[in-house]
């Protein structure tokens, strides 16, 4: 089984929430929708505080062409349209009440036969829905549909990897609502008449490929794909060295190679938004980690506040040392409760202990763990001291910028040096240096 170099073998933990079967959450009294829940430009709000709006109702709208509309989850009245503390800075919110009454667009939940459709008429109701990447980046759907040239695509490949630890949303969607996966793909399949289609899958869930396998037996144009279950088999660019046998880095796009890659909820989100006239207003959330007290899956409306969702799945055990949205590779601490959940949020985690608090970092041993674990071949002690010392051109000339932020460098070494973090920044100050640079010219 063909994989790629470097990566590193984690604990997974999906044993703890991996067997629950998703469980529908009830939105709360309030909640917070904010407008910028994908890479590109904000949205922009289309209602005004005082307005009732309905469920499915479109309240945000794209400002350009990489962005991506928000769509209401409830039925309600808008509160508030206001900065507020987020994950990741602080940011502009629709802050919707909602009243309960779960009252619809008529629309909404429409069936529709897809096979009827013209290309642009599924881009057109993608890019309605407010679809954007689920697995983490949040790359405007509808913008990935559009390659410049549709007939050069080869290979779309489903991303069901799902390799950071404990999450288990992807897969419980593969058991629980493989149909609406593979139609999907086979939606995103009608936009490229060249293509073929492959549900790639880590060999740690066979009974996921097992089911996917017998429910396209008679797929001719999709395949399923196992992959060796190593940490971060999941990321776009060893995706595509696996299964496509292509390589890019950071200059280029999938579509430039002829692929076009998408993540499990999102071909999920496709389906609905085509073939069901659903927009994006809620996701699977997996709640885990050891110091949850019931570890699970849960379908949940956008904008839920995390003490809203912690409560419909039974709280923590004890006091908590640390808490992560997200996976606990890529994922981001956090502290306050009232952190909304976006079409990002994968997963909860609550953890009864922090092993990087634990350690101290000490000086660099040279031994070159962090540069035979790094999957995309580059010496992150070397570009992390740059990094830290400012030395951004150097880093630059030493390709840091084609550093994926995986975290395998930081996780293996037995210095504790905070690798990825120093990383991080270089790549993020080059890239606005050179934006800067593009704007003078």
């Amino acid at each position: 089984m063909k994989s790629f170099r470097g990566g590193i073998h984690l604990y997974e933990g999906k044993e703890l929430a991996g067997g629950a079967a998703i469980v529908t959450v009830e939105a709360g009294q309030e909640l917070l929708l904010p407008l910028s829940q994908h890479i590109g430009a904000p949205a922009s709000p289309c209602v005004a505080v005082g307005d009732r709006v309905l469920r499915g109702q479109l309240i945000a709208q794209p400002t350009s062409f990489v962005s991506a509309g928000i769509c209401s989850p409830v039925s309600g009245t808008v509160k508030a349209i206001e900065v507020r503390p987020l994950l990741r800075g602080k940011g502009m919110v629709i802050v919707l009440e909602n009243d309960g009454q779960n009252e619809s667009i008529p629309t909404l939940g429409e069936a529709r036969d897809h096979t009827t459709l013209s290309a642009e008429e599924i881009r057109s109701l993608v890019s309605a829905a407010g679809v954007v990447g689920m697995g983490g980046a949040g790359f405007p759907t509808a913008v990935k549909m559009a390659p410049k040239d549709a007939d050069g695509i080869k290979t779309v490949i489903i991303n069901a990897a799902e390799c950071e630890p404990y999450l288990t949303c992807d897969y419980r969607l593969l058991l629980e609502r493989p149909e609406k996966v593979i139609g999907g793909l086979k939606v995103l399949l009608r936009l490229f008449p060249n293509a073929k289609g492959v549900l790639a899958v880590e060999d740690n869930k066979p009974d996921a490929i097992r089911l996917l396998k017998e429910l396209t037996a008679d797929e001719p144009s999709i395949t399923v794909r196992p992959l060796k279950t190593k940490y971060p088999q999941g990321g776009e660019r060893l995706m595509l060295h696996v299964v496509a046998n292509v390589d890019i880095d950071s200059t280029r796009l999938p579509a430039d190679v002829g692929c076009v890659v998408q993540n499990v909820s999102t071909a999920v989100a496709i389906y609905e938004a085509v073939c069901e006239s659903r927009p994006l207003i809620s996701r699977i959330v997996t709640l885990s980690g050891e110091g949850m007290a019931n570890p699970g899956n849960f379908e949940v409306p956008l904008g839920t506040k995390f003490a809203d969702l912690l409560a419909a799945a039974g709280g923590f055990v004890g006091e908590p040392v640390k808490l992560v949205a997200g996976g606990p590779m890529t994922g981001t601490a956090f502290t306050e409760m009232d952190m909304p959940v976006t079409k990002t949020t994968g997963g909860f985690l609550a953890f009864d202990r922090d092993d990087v608090s634990e350690n101290a970092t000490t000086a660099c041993i040279r031994c070159g763990r962090c540069v035979s674990a790094c999957p995309e071949k580059l010496v992150p002690q070397t570009l992390a001291t740059l990094a830290s010392l400012g030395e951004f051109d150097k880093f630059e000339k030493l390709y840091g910028a084609e550093c994926v932020e995986c975290g395998c460098c930081s996780y293996v070494c037995p210095a504790y040096r905070p690798l990825t973090q120093n990383m991080k920044l270089g790549k993020y100050t080059v890239i606005k240096n050179r934006r800067a640079n593009a704007a003078k010219k």
